[in-house]
C-alpha cells in the first residue's frame, strides 16, 4: 500500500536524514525534520510550562547515565507528540505527501496511525559506528564518544519498542542498499 505520510525515526546518527531526503525528493513530498518542530515549540513555550520540551536547552548530558539520557529523550518525544500529530493530520487533510523524520518519533506514536501513515525505524546499534557518523557529519566537534554511547542506548530502547508496537526496523548498513531496503519495508 502506498503512503501519504512517512515517519522515519531512529536515534541520532543512525542515518535518518540520508534516507529521508532522497525518499521525499523521489515522492515529491514535503520533508519536515522533527528537530525543527522542537525549535518551533520551544519558541512559543517556556521551560516552566514545558520542561520536557526545553530539557536539552536548560540541561547538559554531562553526568547523566545513558539510561537517564534515554528517559529525557522519551519525555521530550512525548511532550512533542501533539505538535507532530497536528502536522500529520494537516498533511492527511490536505492530501499533500510528507516525510517526517527525527529522533523523537517513538514507535508507540508511529504505530497509532492508519494505513496512509507508514513508519520505519532506522537502526544503528553500534556506538563505534555512531561515533564515526558524528565525526563525518560534525567534524569540528571532534570525537563524541559519550554522545554515541547514549545514542546507541536510545537505539536499543527504540528497537525494543519497535518490536513491541510492530514498527518495521531498518538496519542502517549496508548503506549501498538502504534506499532499496526502505522501499521493500514499505511494500
Amino acid at each position: 500500500m502506498d503512503w501519504r505520510v512517512l515517519l522515519i525515526g531512529g536515534a541520532s546518527g543512525s542515518g535518518k536524514s540520508a534516507l529521508s531526503y532522497p525518499t521525499a525528493r523521489a515522492r515529491g513530498a514535503a520533508l519536515v525534520e522533527v528537530d525543527d518542530l522542537v525549535v518551533a515549540t520551544q519558541a512559543v513555550t517556556t521551560p516552566a510550562a514545558q520542561p520536557a520540551l526545553h530539557y536539552w536547552r536548560t540541561n547538559s548530558d554531562a553526568g547523566l547515565t545513558a539510561d537517564e539520557v534515554v528517559e529525557a529523550q522519551v519525555a521530550l518525544a512525548r511532550a512533542l507528540e501533539p505538535a507532530l500529530a497536528a502536522v500529520i493530520e494537516n498533511h492527511l487533510d490536505t492530501d499533500l505527501p510528507l516525510v517526517l523524520e527525527g529522533d523523537y518519533l517513538l514507535p508507540e506514536f508511529c504505530a497509532k496511525w492508519g494505513p496512509e501513515v507508514r513508519s520505519v525505524l532506522v537502526h544503528e546499534p553500534e556506538a563505534g559506528q555512531l561515533e564515526r557518523n558524528y565525526l563525518i557529519r560534525e567534524p569540528s566537534s571532534g570525537t563524541q564518544r559519550k554522545r554515541a554511547h547514549d545514542s546507541a542506548q536510545y537505539a536499543a530502547w527504540l528497537a525494543a519498542e519497535a518490536g513491541r508496537h510492530g514498527v518495521p526496523l531498518l538496519t542502517a548498513r549496508p548503506w549501498s542498499t538502504a534506499l532499496d531496503r526502505l522501499a521493500d519495508a514499505l511494500r
